[in-house]
Formats: C-alpha cells, structure tokens, sequence
C-alpha cells in the first residue's frame, strides 16, 4: 500500500501585498478636473454625433434611415458624458497624459484618416494600413504578424461584408 501524500494547498494570495504592487506600476492620478474635461471632450463628439447623423436622415423604426443607429449611438455617447460631468469630480482613477497617452492618440487619429480615406479610394487600402499600423506601431507585433494578420483580416472583411452579406462598400476592387 503506498502512502501518497496529498498535493500541496496553494499558499493564500495576500491581497493588500498584490494592491500595491498593483498601485506602483501605476501613473500618477491626474486629478478631477481631468474626469471633467473628458467629458467635455466626448460631449463634444457626442453633439456632434447627434448632428451629422439627423442630417444623414434617421427614417422611422420600422424604415431606419441611414442615420439611426449613429444617433442612437450619439445619444449613450452625449448622456454617458453629462454624466460623468456630474460625477467625474469624485472620481479619481483617471492618469496623467503620459508618453503611453500618444499610443491612443495616434489610434484615434489613424481611426480618423481610415474614416475620411474610405470614401475617396476604399476600403481595403485604409483597412490594411489601419490594421497594420495598429499591430505593428501600436502593438509592436513582429513584421511577419502584422503582415499575415493585416492581409488577412482585409481579405475576411471583404469576403463576409462584400460577397456574403453584399454591403455596398466603397472599394477598389
């Protein structure tokens, strides 16, 4: 008869030792008039959301316009930031502008580009650069990844919206 022993409890995870391990590796707070201006900031986008989607023309629910969802979207987007502009003083888990705030900023402006270049030569150019500059740039994936996977992901988009589903995208080919 062998006289196994059983297996080894894991020793218990000490929470307060983890939270501030947690609380070094992260940036400096940036205060509550941040939470305020990004707010501001998304309102602002929010409005303006609301305004270029009613010119698109919302139709009704049972024949949605081109701009509905888009308003609809404007609407969390515009109540989520009065919201926070309620709130967000009381807030303190927002992070001071650092070096890693430009990773964001140059998603969203790349975002903006693919959104304007679309119309004006398609959407599969845009969309290769996007996904490649995000992979690459931003996610400091290996040239091959970003190759493979940005080719990849233009081809399946082009399959299921262009052929399967028929959207009529704008593109080249």
């Amino acid at each position: 008869m062998s006289t196994a022993e059983p297996p080894a409890a894991e020793p218990p995870i000490d929470s307060a030792a983890l939270l501030a391990e947690l609380a070094e590796d992260r940036p400096p707070p940036a205060g509550p008039w941040a939470q305020v201006g990004a707010a501001g900031v998304t309102g602002l986008i929010g409005l303006a959301g609301l305004i270029l989607s009613a010119r698109l023309g919302l139709g009704q629910l049972t024949a949605p316009g081109p701009g509905l969802w888009p308003f609809v979207v404007s609407v969390v987007i515009t109540t989520l930031s009065v919201l926070l502009a309620l709130t967000g003083r009381q807030g303190t888990d927002t992070e001071k502008f650092s070096r890693s705030s430009l990773t964001i900023a140059t998603a969203v402006v790349t975002l903006v580009l693919l959104g304007l270049a679309l119309p004006v030569i398609g959407f599969e150019i845009p969309s290769l650069l996007l996904t490649f500059v995000w992979l690459r740039c931003l996610g400091k994936e290996s040239w091959r990844s970003s190759i493979v996977i940005s080719l990849g992901t233009v081809v399946a988009f082009y399959l299921l919206f262009v052929l399967v589903l028929k959207i009529p995208l704008p593109r080249l080919i």
